[in-house]
């Protein structure tokens, strides 16, 4: 099975290129984050006529998330137990969306970015990724792929200058404590060894172009999911052209079990 993951920053401006990418790739599961639209204003025709199932959450123009899968879509899950809300009245946000593919739990994950280590948003941030990890505790004993955009740099080579970052979010010791935290749960990250490099690259003074980028888009895969890894890459070629989101994909590959 092959199993992918891209914050495509808007499935209505890129629907043609999410529709390519599958087609190149010939993908089984794609989680989306970003898709920044409700289900009923999605562009979903051509991926079921290529053979998708589709879920979606998304209730505005902002976040949202969606899982295409071509080996089945089952019990599908908008947001995860205890999942924390956001503004005032607190609120979930579409930015977590579960379904079984292809015997595989999919987590498509869009965690809060944090703004500012000294913003509201930040102590949200934390509070939610505590919250995820309480929920996939449970999820380890299953084939889990917990995948998407986490907005954490979790080393120093993630980033394409830590002392930029210093002050920012993405690198703080609290989030990089909260992501080392499923991986001291049980959780692996499957797609550096195979797959190095940036995955975001921002619009800004031409990041992409002189790849001062960051690694923010990762797999993390329970011990029966991970054992069945064979390889992964980054799609760098989707960074690049017009119209395209500020990230690449990231694609994994499985083994029958």
């Amino acid at each position: 099975m092959r199993l992918a993951t891209w914050n495509v920053n808007s499935l209505r401006s890129r629907i043609d290129r999410v529709e390519a990418f599958l087609q190149r790739h010939d993908v089984d599961v794609l989680a989306l984050q970003e898709t920044k639209a409700r289900e009923d204003q999605l562009p979903l025709m051509g991926l079921q006529a290529m053979g998708y199932e589709v879920a979606a959450a998304g209730v505005n123009q902002w976040n949202g998330v969606a899982i295409l899968s071509r080996v089945g879509l089952a019990d599908v899950e908008v947001g995860f137990p205890g999942q924390p809300g956001w503004g005032e009245p607190a609120a979930a946000e579409a930015r977590a969306l579960g379904a079984t593919c292809g015997g595989v739990r999919v987590w498509s994950l869009y965690v809060p970015n944090g703004r500012k280590p000294d913003d509201p948003h930040y102590v949200y941030k934390l509070d939610w990724l505590a919250r995820l990890r309480d929920a996939a505790t449970g999820w380890l004993g299953e084939p889990t792929a917990l995948v998407g955009d986490w907005n954490i740099c979790p080393t120093d080579d993630d980033v394409f200058d830590p002392a930029q970052f210093r002050n920012s979010t993405h690198v703080t010791p609290p989030e990089r404590a909260a992501f080392q935290a499923f991986l001291d749960e049980g959780y692996l990250e499957v797609t550096r060894e195979h797959a190095p490099g940036y995955t975001y690259w921002d619009y800004y003074r031409q990041r992409f172009e002189r790849d001062r980028g960051l690694k923010i888009d990762f797999v993390l895969g329970s011990p029966s999911l991970a054992e069945r890894v064979t390889g992964a890459f980054i799609d760098r070629d989707e960074r690049a052209g017009t119209g395209a989101s500020d990230h690449a994909p990231v694609v994994v590959d499985l083994t029958t079990p």
